[in-house]
């Protein structure tokens, strides 16, 4: 990879902050943007924009082949079997959202096991907390291993033939480590459950193939892999999402309308009620366009040795914590400083140029089983370097110095 070249295509990294060169380090957050997604949605609004599939106008064809294209790429992405097995959404929390109160309210009935983890982002918790709620079933986690992982014989002993559901991240956003998704798919399998991947962290970084996973639902965040806010994908078998019905009404996700009465269009028309998310879906499909450019096994073996790096570095400092396993790890670490807030640490960064995140990372179950209110995180993405790193290794060590000296 040529992360020169690579870099220049970011037309925000090239600033000054607090008067340093910026270093981003909160893409497990949302990455930056390269130049041809800015371009494809720019080119959209200034030649081809109009409402998709109903006009037979010119520009209502060009919006529509874009709009519909677009879904064509995520679904190449992912190697799924079919196009119509790709559902727009405004982003991965809106996806696990469907999946929660189409699939899983129509499918749970009391006492039916609904198998997750502490470890899970809070859009992969609380939709099942009320999906619990409304049907009865029970949350069952999986025990996780003091470094916040778990094994696949924990979670084969938490499911049962009650568990109807095993939903569970493929890359932590606070760990690092990428769940075992084949094993668990088999595992939840055997069980007759459906399996539901957050893959929010994941396909940024990684080759996803749900056909050879043979997951039956997945989401990703549009925003997380170079493309714009506010779109995201919702991965369905055709046959589950075919069963399921819509959670939104309205216009184009209907198939006939009388007074009193509606049925509704195939999937997945039936599920992108209203005018759909047009431009950010082209935005994405250009952002497929660009991160397949570099391949995504180039993307995953440069920021996984990125993510070593750091993690190598960071361990020399003393009195600084690193969350999470010390192998199978990705591109992120989570840590704090002895004796100073994380957002202290975040804020002194940030005086020189360094952009990391600072909270509890929509994940206050696992902050609480580490036994913390909140942690720094950097994260790291393919336009990242190892000198910037090191400059964040510099600034920690400045921090703690500076803390240091208050504290005495």
């Amino acid at each position: 990879m040529n992360i020169h070249a690579i870099r220049e295509q970011f037309p925000i990294l090239h600033q000054q902050v607090n008067g340093h060169e910026l270093v981003y380090l909160d893409s497990a957050a949302s990455s930056q943007k390269p130049r041809s997604v800015i371009d494809a949605m720019r080119d959209y609004y200034e030649h081809s924009h109009a409402n998709v599939h109903r006009g037979v106008h010119t520009l209502g064809s060009r919006a529509t082949d874009a709009y519909e294209g677009a879904r064509a790429k995520v679904a190449t992405f992912l190697n799924a079997k079919d196009i119509r097995e790709i559902v727009f959404t405004r982003g991965a929390t809106a996806a696990i959202n469907l999946v929660a109160s189409s699939y899983a309210r129509a499918n749970c009935q009391p006492g039916d096991e609904i198998v997750l983890t502490a470890a899970e982002h809070h859009a992969n918790l609380i939709p099942w907390q009320q999906v619990a709620k409304a049907t009865g079933a029970i949350l069952k986690f999986i025990p996780l291993q003091p470094d916040g992982t778990f094994t696949l014989e924990d979670a084969a002993a938490t499911m049962s033939s009650k568990t109807k559901i095993v939903t569970v991240s493929h890359m932590s956003n606070v760990l690092g480590n990428v769940n075992p998704i084949k094993e668990l798919v088999q595992l939840a399998h055997e069980h007759g459950a459906v399996i539901v991947v957050d893959g929010a962290q994941s396909a940024p970084h990684h080759k996803v193939d749900v056909v050879q996973l043979d997951v039956d639902f997945f989401v990703l965040a549009g925003h997380k892999m170079c493309g714009p806010t506010g779109i995201g994908v919702l991965y369905g078998k055709q046959a589950l999402l075919a069963h399921m019905e819509p959670v939104e009404f309205g216009g184009d996700m209907i198939e006939f309308v009388d007074l009193h009465d509606a049925t509704w269009n195939e999937a997945p028309y039936r599920f992108e009620a209203g005018t759909p998310i047009i431009a950010e879906a082209i935005g994405l499909g250009a952002a497929i366009d660009f991160l397949e450019s570099i391949g995504m096994e180039e993307i995953n073996k440069y920021v996984t040795q990125l993510g070593n790096y750091a993690y190598e570095r960071l361990s020399e400092i003393d009195g600084l914590t690193i969350y999470g396993p010390t192998k199978n790890r990705s591109a992120l670490v989570t840590f704090n400083l002895d004796e100073v807030h994380p957002h202290d640490v975040a804020t002194v960064l940030d005086t020189y140029g360094i952009a990391v995140r600072a909270g509890h990372h929509c994940c206050q179950p696992l902050m609480r089983y580490f036994d913390v209110s909140s942690t720094a995180r950097a994260s790291f993405y393919l336009y990242n370097t190892e000198a910037e790193v090191d400059r964040l290794v510099d600034g920690l060590i400045q921090t703690k110095e500076f803390f240091g000296h208050a504290i005495r």
